[in-house]
């Protein structure tokens, strides 16, 4: 972040959203501008480029469910927010934006979107943007925050967000990355918001909590990412993040394993074999 490079691990998302556009797999998300913004042309993407350092040849199966689920929880991400600017709901919030593509994809007319993100990243962004030619829109808000120095209400304060107005929030591959007593922290600013908000976050579940067969698989995938120096700092099962958004004044929760919304959205059968591997759940909130 420091050094105005994205992590590793939002260039790998990066790089996976890309490849899902070109894949011999369901398409899940359609994302035009996936591979400009990742920084390749899509002749260029292959199960290689997209791969997790450390990984080996035989995670192809991992990085497939892996590439699904990144799609999946965006699409989740994006239908609710069409059904809430449907609603007459007039700002999105992305909070650890990264390279996500949503504001320059934006179809909703008079829908403000605010993307969060470390100062120094969002300058990268910024650069690849214009290197890939990618219109920055009226209707995007850049706002940068410094957690060190700042808060998450004073960064989007001072771009302008309307905290009495409806919002979605969403919170992509970030809370796994923050402890707990953070994750709580920011649930409760958004649960405290006056009007009617919408939040849809992912998260993962603890190795424990899988099947004694995927343990190991799971334990050595955390030791992987931590080993680039982007550990997992917290893990929740379903219940423990219901009981979280309930304490933080959501009224509605709906929480689905990441295996069950792919199947969703593409069947059950072409998710393939040992979805359980994912270990992931993602969660669609409201405070109305």
């Amino acid at each position: 972040m420091e050094t105005g490079q994205p992590s590793r691990t939002a260039l790998a998302t990066a790089y996976a959203r890309a490849y899902h556009q070109v894949a011999p797999e369901p398409r899940v998300l359609i994302d035009p501008l996936a591979a400009a913004i990742a920084g390749v042309r899509a002749e260029e993407l292959s199960e290689a480029a997209v791969a997790t350092p450390g990984e080996s040849s035989a995670d192809a199966g991992l990085r497939r469910l892996r590439r699904l689920w990144v799609a999946g929880r965006s699409r989740l991400a994006e239908d609710t927010i069409a059904e809430a600017a449907a609603d007459g709901v007039r700002q999105a919030v992305i909070l650890g934006a990264g390279l996500d593509t949503f504001a320059y994809r934006n179809p909703h007319v008079d829908l403000r979107v605010f993307e969060v993100d470390h100062p120094a990243t969002q300058t990268w962004k910024r650069e690849r943007l214009a290197q890939a030619g990618i219109e920055v829109p009226a209707s995007l808000t850049f706002a940068p925050v410094d957690f060190e120095t700042a808060t998450l209400a004073d960064g989007l304060a001072t771009a302008g967000f309307a905290r009495d107005e409806p919002a979605v929030f969403v919170w992509l591959g970030v809370v796994m990355y923050l402890a707990r007593d953070t994750v709580r922290e920011t649930l409760r600013y958004l649960g405290n918001q006056t009007t009617p908000m919408h939040v849809v976050a992912d998260y993962l579940c603890p190795s424990s909590a899988a099947a004694p067969e995927y343990r190991a698989t799971l334990e050595a995938r955390s030791e992987r990412v931590a080993d680039l120096g982007e550990p997992w700092l917290s893990y929740f099962t379903g219940a423990e993040m219901t009981a979280e958004l309930r304490a933080a004044g959501f009224t509605e929760v709906d929480d689905h394993n990441a295996p069950d919304l792919l199947a969703d959205y593409i069947g059950r059968t072409e998710v393939g074999p040992d979805p359980e591997l994912l270990n992931a759940r993602i969660v669609r909130a409201a405070r109305t």
